[in-house]
């Protein structure tokens, strides 16, 4: 089982992850995307889903229309952890440029 980040390994992967916020209340990262269009939020949403089932690491999430909303925490560990750094790391390099929007 993957171990919850301490305080100090939170505060640094945030500060190298743009675009990604803790959640008041949750011990989580939230970020927001916008696209040009349905079709491009989608695409967008199954590069994601193909490299969660490869970590077997999967993301709350939400999708309308142009927006997506994710949410990453680890439930088996009662909150933040590796993985969900690795994922958000990941889910920030495929973003197109400008996509990240303000939560």
């Amino acid at each position: 089982m993957a171990m919850r980040l301490s305080e100090q390994q939170r505060e640094a992967a945030l500060a190298q992850l743009d675009g990604w916020s803790r959640m008041v209340g949750r011990d989580a990262i939230s970020a927001s995307f916008r696209f040009t269009d349905f079709n491009q939020a989608f695409g967008f949403m199954s590069r994601v889903a193909l490299m969660a089932e490869k970590l077997d690491h999967h993301p709350e999430w939400s999708n309308v229309y142009n927006r997506v909303e994710i949410v990453l925490t680890t439930h088996d560990a009662g909150g933040l952890t590796d993985k969900d750094i690795e994922l958000a790391r990941f889910i920030s390099r495929i973003a197109p440029d400008g996509s990240m929007a303000a939560l």
